[in-house]
Order: C-alpha cells, then structure tokens, then sequence
C-alpha cells in the first residue's frame, strides 16, 4: 500500500514536472535558434527597428510572411487609402541575411469620393505590402519611421502543385 502510494505520487510529481519543464524547452530552443538582433545596424535618428519572429516548423517552406507598414489614422467612411513610401532590402555585410528599411515623407494618397454622410473610420492606412519568405529560424528586420507600425500576415500552402491550360482558342 505503502509502495503504491510512493508510485502514484512519483507519477504525479513527474508529470507536473514534466508540465512545467516542457514548455520552458520549448522556448529555451526556439530563442537558440533564433538570431540575436543586435547584430543588425542601430536604428537611424528618427527610425525605428521592428522585428518579426515566427516559430520554426517542419513546413517552413510551405509559409511566406506579408508585411505592410502604415499608421492609424482616422478617415472618412467611403474613400480608400493608402501610404506613400518605398521598401528597400538590404544586406547586413558578413553575415548572409537581409533587412529592410522603409522610407516615407508620411503622404497618403487617396481615392476622392464625396461621402458626407458615411461615418468616420480608425483604419491602418499602409503601404504596398511586402512578400517574403518565411523563417522560422530568423527574425525579419525592417527599420521604419517612428510614427508608423508594421503588421503582418503569414500565408500557408500545401504540396500540391497545378498545371495551366493552354488556351488553344488564340492560335
């Protein structure tokens, strides 16, 4: 009876361990595999470093990451906008890995319809967005003003690849 109760206990305390150790290893080896953003530039008087990281899975090829940046702003209720800037890749020198940096004068541009009556709206009115591979194993660094955000999307696919048709009908 003794040994029987020294056995569940033994279970019990294994598995509580076992509870609050696995998650701890769990981040303890993602954070190993990830790169330590300070070997990328300071950010510029003005601009700001974001940074994306994503945990690594066995499809990792299978994913792509869409950023944009852009702000907050209130607008009308009926129009479409949108921010003006560029995205620039580059290389961080020795080390094999790309950043970003986006440049803007802060100008939106919009489309001009009249719509006195719609409701004002709190919209992220962002640039064109951005494309890029997913990484489990690197963070994505982009360098922005310090007025604007960065938000993202990750895109998934399965294995199955397709073919197009050809359209005989333009011979």
């Amino acid at each position: 009876m003794k040994n029987m109760k020294q056995s569940k206990l033994s279970a019990l305390l294994i598995l509580m361990l076992g509870l609050f150790l696995m998650p701890q290893a769990s981040k303890a080896q993602e954070m190993l595999m990830k790169v330590n953003t300070d070997i990328f530039p300071k950010p510029e008087k003005g601009f700001k470093k974001m940074v994306i990281e994503v945990p690594y899975s066995d499809s990792d090829k299978n994913k792509k990451i869409e950023f944009t940046v852009g702000k907050m702003m209130e607008v009308d209720g009926c129009n479409h906008y949108g921010l003006q800037g560029t995205i620039e890749t580059k290389d961080l020198e020795g080390w094999g890995y790309n950043y970003y940096v986006f440049n803007s004068n802060g100008e939106v541009i919009s489309t001009q319809m009249a719509c006195p009556d719609a409701p004002k709206r709190n919209l992220f009115v962002s640039a064109q967005p951005n494309l890029v591979p997913y990484n489990g194993k690197m963070p994505i660094v982009i360098y922005i003003p310090e007025e604007f955000d960065v938000q993202f999307k990750i895109y998934t696919s399965n294995d199955e690849v397709f073919r197009a048709l050809e359209d005989k009908s333009s011979k």
